[in-house]
């Protein structure tokens, strides 16, 4: 039995891999796949892929972009979900800010330097035709961590998957003045460099299975109730979230990268572009 460690963000676009993992799927291959959740996301996963506290990480696409162009020893192996990520942008329940204009110049809560709440206040600043270099951020590592600070007003807003966030606002905790989805596909699965050389067909494997798993997700009987059960949403939202949402079982395209990289290039994000070779498994 091989073990490979995993780790990717407690949110229901990873309820495959559970599903697989519950079944025995990986098993019957011979492969024990031990799944961490990481609620604090990007940053966190690409560091745990930086020390080898996990082998592979579900993650945001720009996000791990940017960290193997900066060093990280990992490669994209595979586009997860093609579709993009919708990003609410809120603000505590009680805050006089209404609209998104209202925002300029105001703090933003992140979960760590580095992370997707972190690069998408740069591409929604540079939508809005904001100066990117004025934005402020206050880290708070965990959505609970962006409660505290947009309650207590230390941070005036936040951005987190529109889906996942619902619960807040529908308890009155949060308000949404506005969404950003990503201009990419939002997740991508990353594995480490010396997993890739030392364990190519056990890689390959675990992407056969699970691609079988998301090619067939939605036609899963009752999905929808599992998935509204699992994560504390409301039936009609997570019906509207899997409208929305399309998972992949491709490879990392030339085009998409270029893309990715050109606006983490025009936003000062990354000051240099790697290569496809660098960045991506072929």
């Amino acid at each position: 039995m091989k073990t490979i460690k995993i780790a990717g963000v407690p949110e229901h676009f990873n309820l495959p891999w559970h599903l697989c993992i519950e079944n025995g799927e990986f098993e019957a291959h011979d492969i024990d796949l031990k799944w961490t959740d990481v609620p604090e996301g990007t940053g966190k996963l690409c560091q745990m892929l930086r020390n080898g506290e996990t082998d592979i990480a579900v993650i945001l696409t720009e996000g791990i972009i940017k960290d193997i162009v900066s060093g990280n020893p990992s490669k994209i192996v595979q586009v997860y979900v093609q579709s993009p990520l919708i990003w609410g942008i809120h603000v505590g329940a009680a805050s006089h800010y209404k609209t998104l204009s209202d925002l300029k110049g105001t703090k933003a809560a992140i979960s760590r330097i580095g992370s997707g709440s972190q690069l998408m206040a740069y591409v929604n600043a540079h939508n809005q035709g904001w100066k990117t270099e004025n934005l402020q951020f206050e880290i708070v590592n965990t959505i609970d961590g962006a409660v505290e600070a947009l309650t207590a007003g230390t941070a005036d807003y936040f951005m987190w998957e529109r889906f996942m966030t619902k619960p807040l606002v529908d308890k009155g905790i949060f308000r949404r003045i506005a969404d950003c989805p990503t201009p990419w596909p939002c997740f991508v699965i990353a594995v480490r460099n010396e997993i890739l050389e030392t364990q190519p067909e056990t890689i390959k494997t675990i992407l056969e299975i699970i691609n079988q798993t998301t090619e067939e997700f939605k036609d899963i009987p009752s999905i929808d109730k599992t998935l509204s059960s699992r994560y504390n949403q409301k039936i009609e939202d997570i019906q509207e979230w899997l409208s929305l949402t399309e998972w992949s079982q491709k490879t990392l395209d030339d085009k998409t990268l270029n893309n990715v990289q050109n606006q983490l290039l025009e936003l000062s994000i990354i000051d240099k572009k790697g290569t496809f070779a660098d960045i991506a498994q072929i």
